[in-house]
């Protein structure tokens, strides 16, 4: 796959950068966003990054979302068909806990 390659629904390229992302989720705050904790977005992170589905190492293949944002967005749900795999993880970590 060539590292500079356009996304067909985009003008932009489909690369996404560390810098770039920290930048957009940034701006979010103080915008009335409502964010989950450190805890659950890095268990939702790290469940995306093993999903088939993750293209490009940022984004959704089934919204199209970056999912270093919508991870961190509390109003948010994994919108895999079969039902939110960041649910079921949140919850097993949360009873491993315990």
């Amino acid at each position: 796959m060539a590292a500079n390659q356009i996304c067909k629904g985009c003008s932009a390229d489909v690369w996404v950068t560390e810098a770039q992302i920290q930048k957009l989720l940034a701006g979010m705050e103080g915008k009335g966003f409502s964010f989950v904790g450190e805890t659950v977005y890095q268990t939702r992170l790290a469940v995306c990054r093993k999903c088939p589905s993750l293209v490009y190492g940022t984004t959704c293949s089934y919204c199209g979302c970056l999912v270093e944002v919508s991870g961190k967005l509390a109003g948010k749900e994994c919108p895999h068909p079969a039902g939110s795999k960041w649910e079921k993880a949140v919850q097993a970590s949360a009873t491993a806990k315990f």
